[in-house]
């Protein structure tokens, strides 16, 4: 037979052993909220001391800029010509006609005197509609106008005045931004950039000297480079003329720094 007081303390110990398995529970999981919160913290207050660190670092750091500018001039080895054929009519079939053969034979003109293929490039195709007005009519179109312009770059420096009068003579009716360049430019920017630094070197010297400073060491560089390219805008040919003599001149490369020094 069950004893009911039997059964009473049996379940009042079973709810006792519940209990401290709960609290036993409940506490690990507040010690381990205790340590991330803690961790949390302490990962925050390092932030902050290490931001008030670097920003204390930098403001108090002094330093002087200097400028230093360096020059080279050299031949250019490169020219840069754009070859247009502007051509009109009323009909844009018969304009778009005759300024294709033009320019077609330009082109065939170019690489008979040894323009490779890749240094002729098509800039620029234009069809514009021309309009005649008449006072209370409204403007009605007239004709058609397309432009084609060729990039070409000559390499051959001694022919440039033959390549443009044969353009010219090959069907071109426009020849505008005739530009010198040099091909490859790296060599002579770092000789400009060498005498940009030592300029800025000793200018960074003599400025210690009337600071009553020592120069510790360089921490900042920054440069700018500056080309002074030769541009003919316009040139005024005629098919037939004789062939214009072409003077490149020298080509100016600049290249400007700034040097940062730590001083003591």
């Amino acid at each position: 037979m069950i004893n009911p007081k039997l059964m009473f303390e049996n379940f009042k110990t079973k709810i006792k052993e519940h209990k401290i398995f709960l609290l036993i529970f409940i506490t690990l999981i507040s010690c381990l909220f205790l340590v991330l919160i803690v961790s949390e913290v302490v990962g925050i207050v390092n932030k902050i001391r290490q931001g008030h660190y670097i920003g204390a670092d930098v403001a108090y750091k002094n330093t002087i800029s200097v400028r230093g500018e360096g020059k080279v001039y050299t031949k250019p080895d490169v020219a840069i010509v754009d070859l247009s054929v502007v051509s009109e009519g009323k009909s844009v079939n018969i304009v778009q006609e005759n300024n294709t053969k033009k320019v077609n034979g330009i082109i065939d003109f170019l690489k008979d005197f040894g323009i490779a293929e890749k240094d002729i490039k098509t800039k620029n195709y234009r069809i514009h509609p021309r309009y005649s007005y008449e006072k209370g009519m409204v403007p009605q179109i007239a004709g058609y106008e397309i432009t084609q312009t060729l990039e070409v770059k000559i390499r051959d420096m001694d022919k440039i005045g033959e390549i443009l009068e044969g353009s010219v003579g090959a069907g071109a009716n426009q020849v505008s931004s005739l530009g010198f360049q040099v091909d490859n430019d790296e060599e002579f920017k770092a000789q400009a950039r060498k005498l940009a630094i030592e300029e800025a070197k000793e200018k960074a010297k003599k400025l210690a000297s009337q600071l009553g400073v020592k120069l510790i060491k360089i921490s900042g560089f920054d440069e700018g480079t500056d080309f002074d390219y030769p541009v003919l805008k316009e040139l005024g040919l005629g098919g037939g003329a004789e062939a214009p003599q072409i003077e490149i001149g020298e080509n100016e490369i600049v290249v400007n720094v700034i040097l940062i020094y730590e001083i003591d």
